[in-house]
């Protein structure tokens, strides 16, 4: 929704000029229409989750998703002054369950590392994302931050329900996270960064017979 509204804000802009840039408003629209397609589809699969409905399935590889989302989050990654590097696994198996609930974690995971290192010199900021293969047959994906990091005693507490640290924060991110994850059947858990930060990471299968 905030990329909605910031590309609406640039549409009116190429109207505004003189003369109006009506090629280059349009493909902006375009932008605001997949923009709210896309928070439509995120809000019915979180909507289905809590319903416990039966869950969405497709095969897909999760690098190709994650690549989708960071382009996604690029704006405000870039705005915050963080380098992001990446390191994705090389052949992975595919796995199944709903595309957009996965993506949807990924997205919270990058979004509240960047909150978090706010709280840093911007020389300091720096957004890693990698996934590797796990025994016997599974995906790892963890999201690492140079921020301040979590208190140790805070990395179980911090996917309760209504706990939050952020001023204004409803506590439902990570808890909803969870759920996600739990519902493909993996994992997921937070840990301390080295040197600094914290280090969120999940697992999920690949799908039966994946290669």
């Amino acid at each position: 929704m905030a990329a909605a509204a910031a590309n609406a804000h640039a549409a009116l802009r190429w109207l505004r000029r003189q003369p109006p840039n009506i090629e280059e408003a349009l493909l902006t629209i375009d932008e605001i229409t997949n923009n709210t397609a896309r928070a439509s589809e995120i809000i019915g699969r979180i909507r289905a989750l809590v319903m416990k409905a039966p869950q969405r399935k497709e095969t897909f590889e999760i690098n190709e998703a994650i690549r989708e989302v960071i382009i996604l989050a690029q704006a405000e990654v870039r705005k915050s002054g963080i380098s992001i590097a990446t390191v994705l696994g090389e052949e992975l198996p595919l796995i199944q369950g709903d595309r957009v609930q996965l993506q949807q974690v990924m997205l919270n995971l990058i979004n509240n590392a960047v909150q978090a290192m706010t709280a840093v010199e911007v020389e300091s900021r720096e957004l890693a994302i990698s996934t590797t293969k796990t025994e016997p047959n599974g995906i790892e994906v963890a999201v690492r931050d140079s921020g301040p990091g979590l208190d140790p005693a805070n990395f179980e507490r911090a996917f309760a329900a209504f706990y939050t640290t952020k001023p204004g924060g409803l506590g439902m991110g990570l808890s909803i996270c969870r759920s996600i994850i739990e519902a493909h059947g993996g994992q997921l858990w937070a840990s301390a960064n080295v040197p600094r930060g914290a280090t969120f990471q999940f697992t999920v299968p690949a799908q039966s017979g994946g290669n």
